[in-house]
């Protein structure tokens, strides 16, 4: 075996010269994924002047340098693009998103949680907060102000995607 399993990293053999060719390469693939991010997953030919250490998700039709790299995760090195293909599970931040993208093993697909909510199915089921409901209060005509108030909650709640409208 002469690369890791997962993210085909170079392996180190005894006796093998210049080793600190295969360390600098496999550190460089750590350094893209290690809590990565992408500057988009939208671009399918290689952005004009990247600078060293920014990633892509390559898209599809992809052109150019990046041509039959579709779905990798594209990295500007001193030496050039270099290409990782993604593993199931793996999640980065998308800098032109509100939100992150994960790998599921066959696609990408945007997480979860966002800036403006909570997805799920891509259909959102929580929102921005809102305002309190007020509590009821005085006594007078209890049945109008229990109405109310319930319909507020039922408001909120559809506002929120907790129940449909």
């Amino acid at each position: 075996m002469d690369e890791t399993p997962r993210w085909a990293l170079p392996l180190l053999f005894a006796g093998q010269a210049q080793k600190e060719i295969q360390h600098n390469e496999a550190l460089v693939v750590v350094d893209a994924l290690l809590h990565g991010r992408v500057e988009s997953a939208d671009l399918s030919a290689p952005p004009g002047a990247p600078m060293v250490g920014q990633c892509w998700i390559v898209a599809a039709g992809a052109s150019g340098d990046w041509a039959g790299q579709a779905d990798t995760v594209a990295l500007w090195t001193e030496g050039g693009w270099r290409f990782v293909a993604p593993r199931a599970g793996l999640r980065v931040a998308a800098a032109d998103r509100d939100h992150a993208l994960f790998f599921d093993g066959t696609l990408w697909r945007s997480d979860a949680v966002r800036g403006d909510g909570v997805y799920l199915d891509e259909e959102r089921v929580v929102g921005p907060r809102m305002a309190a409901i007020a509590a009821p209060s005085g006594g007078g005509v209890i049945d109008a102000e229990a109405r109310s108030t319930l319909m507020d909650i039922l408001a909120a709640l559809r506002t929120h995607g907790l129940i449909a409208t």
